[in-house]
């Protein structure tokens, strides 16, 4: 599945993506606020500027992906893969959970 797609769907009502393969999706600036992509896969993605508050997205391979000025408040990542990831620390500290995730640096939080 590509980014349109998810876009798409996304504004049709669908939220649930979960276990979805994303693999260098272009959602950058898309409001996706509360979509699952818990377990996705979205290595490589650009999520620049995306709209991704109260998303959930425990599990998900965010190895690589782009997260500049995306909004990250109170999404879940539990869990996730965030290893070289374009992110700031104060993005990550509006996150509603980081237990275990795998932080851009390599380090796990616990």
């Amino acid at each position: 599945m590509n980014g349109r797609a998810i876009i798409r769907r996304y504004e049709t009502g669908k939220r649930n993506f979960s276990r979805t393969k994303l693999r260098g999706a272009k959602l950058e600036g898309a409001d996706l606020q509360g979509i699952d992509l818990s377990w996705a896969y979205l290595r490589g993605a650009n999520l620049s500027g995306a709209n991704l508050a109260e998303a959930n997205l425990m599990g998900s391979d965010l190895v690589n992906v782009d997260l500049t000025d995306t909004n990250l408040n109170k999404a879940d990542l539990r869990g996730a893969n965030l290893h070289k990831a374009e992110v700031t620390n104060s993005q990550l500290a509006r996150a509603k959970s980081l237990r275990h995730t795998i932080l851009p640096d390599g380090s796990r939080h616990e």
